[in-house]
């Protein structure tokens, strides 16, 4: 635990390393701080740059993760509304800063992965519980049975609410946080405090239970049985480790089955949402039928799309032509990232999109990253049913934890040698 908190490096990799801890402590709770945090550690950077570090800039990797801002930027030009463009440009500068910094960063962020990784743990571990103690407090404060705490009144975003998130991104953080901690346990690295991981992931788990996101549970189920075993381990004790995943993952699901609440959220919300039968009287506008609306528009501007900035007002106009007037009034954005990029930038901005997520799939394959593979599952998966990128604190994780995961490492000296076929091990010889 020692070394999350005390490194031997430098004192500007030390700096650097701290911008970052704090950076991923901060991450759930108001962007403010991340913000503050993130403008820090780039000024830090930039004053400790060297003309020889501006060229990884050009690098493949960098290119690559920043192309999707640098096309936004260019759809403007051509968006019904500029302002909200750039507005949108301003709040999307994480796709740009986090691969920049990164790459001109003289920290070593291999030989620092999983004790950033356990520091961003440990803040989503305490978040959690202080949302479980809040929510206990409530319930003891209205004289309600212990009970109603799995009810809907204290699930998704009734949940999250106390610290103003997203049910979605919290759980995303949550997922990622648990996906690495058992990486930790598993992997054969080292752990003299190992029960502290697994009550944590234990934790973890039960707010992910809480926050009820399908999207992110749905994720996690596929990287936990089909990611850990076939990346981890071999012959008998892959088909052991599956097994005993596929056992807990269908124990889990029959108990969200039996219980109500987590059942109409698990199970008849989602049924819900992929119809696409409008029902006024009992107040649901599913997304199926909101995706069917925004098809409408795409067709229109297939190739280019209407530019970056136009999604709001088009689909104001459009969800009340269609008498969607739920999502008119509160405003929906396409709750898709990949149709939200269609909508925005049209075919050629989807196919530099679904470029980047396959850069990222055969980087992680390659290298035989499970944590980056399982970055790109939840991302992949979780832009189905989120603007991911669109909103501050998905902007956040999908701009930190892929440049994080995916710029080359640089070993600080010749005493930090990597483990050929495993990125995340360093020796000290």
């Amino acid at each position: 635990m020692k070394k999350i908190f005390f490194i031997q490096d430098t004192i500007e990799n030390k700096l650097s390393y701290y911008h970052l801890a704090l950076f991923l402590v901060s991450l759930p709770f108001d962007y403010f701080y991340s913000e503050l945090v993130l403008i820090s550690f780039g000024l830090h950077t930039f004053i400790h740059v060297k003309k020889e570090n501006l060229k990884n800039i050009f690098s493949k990797p960098v290119l690559i993760l920043i192309s999707l801002y640098l096309l936004n930027l260019v759809t403007i030009l051509y968006s019904p509304n500029k302002q909200e463009g750039f507005n949108l440009a301003i709040r999307q500068l994480g796709l740009l800063l986090f691969p920049v910094l990164f790459a001109i960063s003289h920290l070593n962020f291999a030989k620092y992965r999983m004790q950033l990784l356990c520091v961003f743990g440990f803040s989503c571990t305490g978040t959690v519980l202080y949302l479980y103690f809040d929510a206990l407090r409530t319930i003891s404060n209205l004289h309600m049975p212990l009970s109603s705490l799995f009810t809907l009144n204290f699930m998704n975003h009734d949940f999250s609410k106390p610290i103003e998130i997203h049910a979605t991104y919290l759980s995303v953080y949550i997922a990622f946080s648990i996906i690495s901690f058992l990486y930790l346990l598993l992997n054969g690295q080292i752990v003299n405090q190992k029960w502290i991981y697994i009550i944590a992931s234990a934790i973890l788990f039960a707010g992910l239970l809480q926050l009820s996101s399908r999207a992110v549970f749905i994720a996690f189920l596929v990287v936990i049985n089909l990611a850990f075993p076939f990346m981890l381990f071999k012959g008998r004790k892959r088909l052991f480790f599956f097994l005993i995943t596929s056992f807990i993952s269908i124990a889990v699901l029959l108990l969200i089955y039996n219980i109500d609440s987590f059942k109409t959220r698990y199970v008849s919300e989602l049924k819900t949402d992929l119809t696409d039968e409008v029902k006024i009287i009992e107040n649901t506008e599913p997304r199926v039928a909101r995706w069917e609306a925004i098809m409408e528009l795409v067709k229109h501007s297939p190739v280019i799309g209407y530019g970056n900035g136009s999604e709001s007002k088009l689909l104001k106009e459009k969800y009340f032509e269609k008498g969607l007037y739920i999502s008119y009034l509160n405003e929906f954005n396409t709750h898709n990232q990949y149709l939200a990029i269609l909508l925005k930038t049209g075919i050629i901005g989807l196919l530099l999109f679904l470029f980047i997520l396959y850069f990222g799939y055969e980087s992680a394959m390659r290298k035989g990253d499970l944590l980056l593979l399982s970055f790109m599952v939840i991302t992949t998966v979780v832009s189905l049913s989120e603007n991911i990128l669109d909103l501050n604190k998905g902007i956040f994780f999908y701009g930190f934890f892929f440049s994080f995961l995916l710029i080359p490492d640089r070993p600080n000296s010749d005493r930090d040698i990597i483990i050929p076929g495993n990125p995340n091990k360093f020796n000290s010889v």
